[in-house]
């Protein structure tokens, strides 16, 4: 059962700090009848798996290097569906949509409206996590300000929320399995969210720091987040970018095109002091890059 439609007065908090479909409004950009450049002067090798490998910089540009054990390697190194695939809801339906995106993540929605956009870089964090075995640092709040972790969870500790309160109690033996970090991480998204995202990260005050796995986000009602997917680089120092997020209602994970400049999408030329962002699907204003 959703626990989202079953509790109401924390719920309602919690679900507004979601990106939610009135972004339609002012912030929602780039209609289906935009006019765009046609032309593409970004290699896309259509027959690869991974991001690094799909998306070629522009020419003067290298990717720049992440270690091996870092999030930027885990993003840029993360398998996607093959190329053209559509965005599909959670319900496994298509969303109407389809000309925004360059490629899509191939892992799993859930069957559930819970893995929105918040949750999709939560869902990103924790799985990086989970993979490289840093059990201790998969922790996460929800939007009360609570704090629950996976390692408590996999203990047996459980939240029970009682209008606008929370508390935790140790009902349910341990369980270490892949099966129960997904049902850990369903509780999260169902109590997390921009807002308390934003909390756990740190500001990017400068062009130079952002990187792999950082984020741009609005926290807040209706908010919305999306995360760097990659970096490259020319020899001067100038770096692009490539972005991708989860949206509202639950869909697959996906790398957004740049309808605002085709001749270097998917790439994107960002300036974390500009006064507002602009992506394929909404508009960051004010401007708010941030760091894990």
């Amino acid at each position: 059962m959703n626990i989202k439609k079953v509790i109401s007065g924390l719920v309602v908090a919690l679900t507004l700090s979601n990106c939610t479909q009135d972004k339609t409004s002012s912030h929602h950009t780039a209609s289906e009848n935009q006019s765009f450049i046609p032309e593409n002067a970004v290699s896309v090798n259509k027959d690869k798996n991974t991001v690094k490998e799909r998306f070629s910089p522009p020419e003067g540009y290298e990717w720049i290097k992440e270690k091996s054990d870092s999030f930027g390697y885990f993003i840029e190194n993360f398998k996607l569906k093959p190329y053209g695939s559509p965005i599909l809801k959670y319900d496994g339906s298509s969303i109407s949509t389809q000309h925004l995106h360059e490629a899509v993540f191939d892992i799993d929605t859930g069957n559930k409206d819970l893995q929105q956009c918040a949750d999709a870089v939560i869902r990103m964090r924790a799985e990086y996590l989970y993979k490289i075995k840093k059990a201790d640092d998969i922790k996460f709040h929800f939007t009360s300000g609570d704090l629950l972790s996976w390692n408590d969870y996999k203990n047996g500790t459980r939240a029970f929320v009682n209008g606008n309160s929370v508390s935790f109690r140790k009902t349910a033996g341990f369980d270490d399995s892949y099966q129960n970090f997904r049902n850990y991480l369903e509780l999260i998204f169902n109590y997390a969210g921009t807002i308390s995202l934003n909390k756990e990260t740190k500001p990017v005050t400068e062009n130079s720091h952002l990187k792999t796995g950082d984020i741009l986000i609005t926290p807040g009602s209706p908010g919305h987040v999306v995360f760097v997917a990659g970096v490259c680089e020319n020899t001067a120092g100038k770096k692009l970018f490539l972005l991708a997020e989860g949206f509202t209602p639950a869909q697959s994970i996906h790398l957004l095109s740049n309808p605002f400049n085709k001749n270097i999408s998917p790439w994107y030329d960002l300036d974390v002091n500009a006064p507002e962002t602009k992506t394929a699907r909404y508009i960051f204003k004010p401007t708010n890059f941030r760091s894990f």
